[in-house]
């Protein structure tokens, strides 16, 4: 599935040594062979392995994804090839929901997750009743006297509730929006083939907090399926109006700007597992460079990450591997040059 590059340009090199003397693994004129396998291997000297995004990797196989080549210049300046990536907004690989539980009786599979504090909770009926201890605010109470649980149900409530500047009128409302509510959405994703590494790599905002300051990107990368790896989701904005906007046991919710999009890895959706029992491959970020699983296939994580959640090995070369679930987050910051 994936290969050593330098292997195989080894291999090549002892060919051409005996019936020329020398010869390299590319005609390109660039300093960087790509090979078949998508592996593209600087030859400046210091045997750096770029590893490029796969367009086969991506779930196409229902239409909600495309994927044509087009040029782009980079934030570095940089004039190259990217991946235009046009997704519906919604997964082909897995079901959405459910989010908001009905009831304070019912279990965890009417509801979906919440993220707090680095773990994962289950939103059932108890943890929607617990608010109020849960935060430490009597302000909480978002269930009637039958145990009802206020929830949005309407596509104007949704608008409304998943605002920055909710109203007075949807606290203590568990905004829930539906699939049904977008229809005609399409994002575009523009992606380097070819990532290009940065001397001074961008970091993101940290988590929860609201609008960023910094100049990246917000979106931090695309699933496989085309989902959107979001931004932190802005939970001080969304408990400060005292409402509660769960995540579906994959880790995504809905609003109709994003549509679907992740604020976690769960471990749903397409993935490429490794044959070296390597993390999965499970999506790319906005530079180009893979983002992989949290863990490998011991259920080891890396010990070895820098500050933007990457590190490189002989195979993939430089990579990112997604943060816990519950931190509200997936890397920090793109090593890489990115479109604007």
């Amino acid at each position: 599935m994936i290969y050593k590059t330098e292997h195989l340009c080894l291999s090549a090199l002892l060919i051409s040594f005996v019936v020329i003397g020398f010869t390299s693994c590319s005609n390109t004129t660039d300093d960087t062979d790509i090979s078949e396998n998508g592996i593209a291997t600087d030859t400046t000297g210091d045997s750096t392995i770029i590893a490029n995004v796969e367009a086969s990797f991506f779930y196409t196989e229902d239409g909600s994804v495309s994927i044509t080549t087009v040029p782009c210049t980079l934030s570095d300046g940089t004039e190259t090839d990217c991946y235009q990536i046009v997704t519906t907004s919604l997964p082909g690989d897995h079901e959405m929901g459910p989010w908001c539980p009905d009831n304070i009786s019912d279990s965890a599979e009417a509801g979906g997750i919440w993220l707090e504090s680095g773990e994962v909770y289950d939103v059932d009926g108890a943890f929607v009743a617990n608010l109020a201890e849960f935060y430490n605010d009597d302000n909480w109470m978002m269930y009637d006297e039958n145990g009802d649980i206020y929830i949005t149900d309407t596509e104007d409530d949704c608008i409304n509730a998943a605002n920055p500047n909710v109203g007075a009128e949807y606290e203590n409302f568990c905004v829930e929006c539906l699939p049904s509510y977008i229809t005609n959405l399409n994002q575009t994703w523009t992606i380097p083939i070819t990532p290009v590494v940065q001397d001074t790599p961008v970091l993101f905002n940290s988590g929860g907090q609201g609008p960023q300051t910094t100049q990246a990107p917000s979106t931090r990368g695309i699933a496989l399926n085309g989902i959107e790896f979001s931004a932190p989701a802005p939970v001080d904005n969304i408990l400060g109006a005292y409402t509660l906007a769960p995540f579906d046991d994959a880790g995504g919710h809905i609003n109709v700007h994003q549509g679907y999009h992740y604020h976690a890895a769960t471990g749903y959706g397409k993935k490429v597992v490794q044959d070296d029992g390597h993390a999965a491959l499970i999506g790319y970020a906005l530079d180009g460079f893979g983002i992989y699983e949290l863990e490998d296939s011991e259920g080891f994580e890396a010990t070895d990450l820098d500050e933007l959640r990457g590190h490189e090995d002989d195979t993939r070369g430089y990579h990112y591997h997604v943060d816990a679930a519950g931190n509200n987050n997936f890397i920090n910051g793109l090593k890489g040059a990115y479109v604007n």
